[in-house]
């Protein structure tokens, strides 16, 4: 008789209770198996690309590196990773934004348990799970590109996945030394990645970049609060 391997996942969410909730869900259901916990995006590449979890249930909205742009990296060094967003945020930029860094998933946090699940499988065999109100949404979008007048917008001033980095550590307010240390880069690169964003985005001062990264989603207001009582990720055992 053939066995079905379970399906193994690493979830990404700076908020312990989630994924300890999330984790529970999926061993009940016994067809899953958690290899590992994220609380920021850092932690979510370094681990996807250790551990090649089968799915990367990935949040938008964490420290150190948001959703966004831990999705870009994993799936820049490994192109085949199936990532499904989970995310309080559903607004159309951020559906379009995370659809356009390759993500295969979207689900609101208020997603049943089962749909959370059939996602995870159906992503899990190649193909793509939307929500059903993510699906009403995306064919709205579509249907406002297809009679948009005139030729899409290039952004000539585009930031680098590293300088994103940058805002990010900065706006949350890390100083260069820190950002350096969190990047593993020295203090003279830090400074001037901060040049070269400030210069693209024709911002001058900490307080605007704060702001700019407020406005585009890069953080959350809330994250410029200290983070307190976080625990380190968990590698589960394979018992």
């Amino acid at each position: 008789m053939k066995t079905t391997q379970p399906i193994t996942v690493l979830f990404a969410d700076d908020h312990a209770i989630v994924r300890q909730g999330l984790c529970a869900l999926l061993l009940a259901d016994g067809g899953f198996r958690i290899v590992a916990e994220a609380r920021d995006g850092r932690e979510a590449v370094s681990l996807a690309l250790a551990l090649r979890p089968d799915v990367i249930v990935m949040d938008i909205a964490m420290p150190v590196l948001n959703g966004l742009e831990a999705t870009r990296q994993i799936l820049a060094t490994n192109p085949a990773a199936r990532v499904v967003v989970l995310s309080a945020h559903d607004d159309d930029e951020y559906i379009q934004r995370m659809l356009t860094a390759g993500v295969v998933g979207f689900l609101e946090k208020q997603s049943s348990a089962e749909v959370l699940t059939k996602a995870i499988r159906t992503v899990a065999k190649g193909h793509t799970f939307y929500s059903p109100s993510i699906s009403r949404r995306l064919a709205s979008i579509a249907s406002l590109a297809r009679n948009h007048k005139g030729p899409t917008k290039s952004d000539p001033q585009r930031l680098t996945s590293r300088e994103y980095e940058v805002l990010q550590l900065v706006a949350e307010g890390s100083a260069n030394k820190q950002v350096a240390a969190t990047l593993r880069i020295s203090i003279k690169t830090v400074e001037k990645h901060r040049q070269h964003l400030m210069d693209k985005l024709g911002i001058h001062d900490t307080a605007g970049l704060t702001r700019h990264a407020i406005a585009t989603g890069v953080i959350e207001s809330a994250v410029l609060l200290t983070i307190i009582g976080e625990d380190p990720p968990v590698i589960a055992s394979n018992g």
